[in-house]
């Protein structure tokens, strides 16, 4: 005689086609990444510590872009941030001094022109770990499935039982 279970062969079948659809879409999703990057044909400058010279598409060549577009934009900025540049610029109109406040407002600019690129090198970054993180969840569900569909196999069971 022999006995099946019907709610693990369901949870067997949902497992496996989650799975593969999780794992379809978190490919999609780093290949569009990637693509999307690459066609902006951006370089990784020389100076920087991490993969420099690397074309940027992937997380860690677009991580390094960030990180190196934070140096020089602070490096132009003598040290100093988008806030305390709001600050001192501030200081120099209240202290009438038009022409400092002028300059403190273009390395203003260019923090501000760093913070959205950084912001959206980095939001790249993320997505690429939440498409591998689905694409882990893609391959958790299909051993769930695999686990599931054998025990919805129908084994032989003892007569007396």
């Amino acid at each position: 005689m022999t006995k099946a279970s019907g709610p693990a062969r369901l949870v067997a079948i949902l497992s496996i086609i989650f799975g593969l659809v999780a794992i379809g879409g978190g490919v999609a999703t780093w290949a569009t990444i990637t693509a999307q990057l690459s066609a902006e044909n951006i370089t990784v400058p020389k100076d920087s510590p991490l993969v420099p010279g690397a074309k940027v598409q992937d997380p860690i060549s677009a991580y390094a872009q960030a990180e190196i577009i934070n140096h020089h934009a602070l490096t132009a900025s003598g040290g100093k941030t988008y806030a305390e540049l709001g600050a001192l610029i501030t200081e120099a109109r209240n202290a009438g001094d038009t022409a400092k406040a002028d300059e403190l407002q273009a390395q203003r600019n260019t923090m501000m022109n760093a913070s959205f690129l950084r912001a959206s090198l980095f939001t790249s970054v993320l997505a690429y770990g939440v498409s591998l993180l689905v694409m882990g969840l893609g391959v958790m569900f299909l051993l769930l499935g695999w686990a599931f569909g054998s025990l919805a196999r129908p084994r032989s069971v003892d007569a007396g039982a």
